[in-house]
C-alpha cells in the first residue's frame, strides 16, 4: 500500500520502521520543522526525519498544513492511506478526506480514555493500573474517531513514563501494521467511542510538574514517575529548583506539616505529605547540577530535618 507517514518524536520511529519491514511503500514522511537542541541550541532534525532519511524516503517539514501549502504534496505522492503517529499538529479536513483508506492514528492510550497530547504521562499521574495503544480513524474532533484495534498492558510498580513509552511504541508499531493489513483485507471493524467514558490529557507544563506537598504520598509518587525522565516533577529547596526523579511511599505515617523533611538517612530523605502520609526520595537533581542519587546529593548539600520544601 502507498502510505504517507506523519510523525515527529522517538515514539513514532518503531511504527515507521514496521511499515518498511512489512513491505509497504512509504511514499513520503511529514514531520515537524527543525528545532534548537542541546546546550548549544543548534538546529536539529526531529527523530523521524533521521529515520526516513536512512531509508531514502522524501521528507517534508511544512510550517503548517494549509491547503495552499500542503495540497501539492498530497497530490504529488497520492497516498492511499495516511498513518499518523505523534505528529503534533491537527490535520485539516481536506487532508483527512484525501486518502482512499483515510487517516489512521496510533494513540498511546486505551481510548476513549486519555484523549489529547499526553496520554501516557497522565495515565501514570492518575494511578491507572492498565494502559495500552489504540489505532483509530482520524476525524475533525480531538482523538474522537472510530477505534480499530487495541492492545492492553498492565502498569507495574516499576514503570515510569520512560518504560511505558518504550513498551507502547513497540505495541503501536505492531498494531499499525495489523491495522493496515485488516484495512486492505476489508476485515477492520469500526468501533465508535463512548464520549461519556473519555477524559482529556493536556500537555504537560511547569504547573503540572510542580509538586504540591499537600497531596498524598501516593499521588506525588505517581506524579514523579509520570514525568520521568522529562520534564520531571520538582519542588524548591532554598530558592533553587530540586527535581525529584525517584521516590516511594513511606510505610509510616507522618503528622508533620506537608513539605517538611522529617528524616535524612545515608541514601534517602523523607518528606511529609498530605493525609498523614510521607514520601521517601532516592534520586534528585538540584538546579545547575547533574542528576544523582540522594547519597551523592547529601555529600555536597546539607539537608536537615525540619527543612521545608515548597
Amino acid at each position: 500500500m502507498n502510505i504517507m507517514f506523519m510523525g515527529t518524536p522517538d515514539f513514532a520511529i518503531p511504527s515507521l520502521e514496521a511499515l518498511y519491514e512489512a513491505g509497504h511503500n512509504v511514499t513520503c514522511v511529514i514531520t515537524q520543522p527543525d528545532k534548537p537542541k542541546g546546550r548549544g541550541h543548534k538546529m536539529a532534525h526531529p527523530p523521524v526525519y533521521e529515520c526516513a532519511e536512512r531509508h531514502g524516503t522524501p521528507v517534508y517539514q511544512p510550517e503548517n498544513l494549509k491547503k495552499e501549502n500542503f495540497e501539492h504534496i498530497l497530490r504529488e505522492h497520492n497516498p492511499e492511506l495516511i498513518a499518523v503517529v505523534a505528529y503534533g499538529k491537527i490535520l485539516p479536513e481536506y487532508v483527512l478526506n484525501f486518502p482512499k483508506y483515510g487517516c489512521i492514528n496510533v494513540h498511546g492510550s486505551l481510548l476513549p480514555k486519555y484523549r489529547g497530547a499526553a496520554p501516557m504521562q497522565w495515565c501514570l499521574i492518575n494511578g491507572e493500573e492498565k494502559t495500552g495503544v489504540t489505532t483509530m480513524y482520524m476525524e475533525k474532533g480531538l482523538d474522537t474517531g472510530d477505534m480499530l484495534l487495541k492492545e492492553e498492558i498492565d502498569i507495574t510498580d516499576d514503570d515510569n513514563y520512560e518504560t511505558i513509552h518504550d513498551k507502547l511504541n513497540v505495541i503501536g508499531a505492531k498494531l499499525l501494521v495489523d491495522t493496515v493489513s485488516a484495512l486492505m483485507a476489508g476485515t477492520c471493524t469500526r468501533i465508535p467511542q463512548d464520549d461519556a467514558l473519555s477524559c482529556y490529557s493536556p500537555m504537560i507544563d511547569k504547573n503540572t510538574a510542580r509538586i504540591d506537598w499537600s497531596k498524598s504520598a501516593e499521588s506525588i509518587k505517581n506524579l514523579v514517575r509520570g514525568l520521568y525522565p522529562f520534564p520531571r516533577a520538582f519542588t524548591t529547596l532554598d530558592g533553587k529548583q530540586l527535581k525529584i526523579e525517584k521516590a516511594l511511599v513511606d510505610n509510616n505515617s507522618s503528622s508533620a506539616e506537608p513539605g517538611t523533611v522529617t528524616e535524612v538517612t545515608k541514601k534517602s530523605f523523607t518528606v511529609a505529605c498530605g493525609e498523614g502520609t510521607a514520601l521517601v526520595v532516592t534520586q534528585v537533581q538540584l538546579e545547575g547540577k547533574k542528576s544523582m542519587d540522594v547519597q551523592s546529593f547529601l555529600l555536597g548539600n546539607a539537608l536537615e530535618r525540619g527543612t521545608v520544601l515548597i
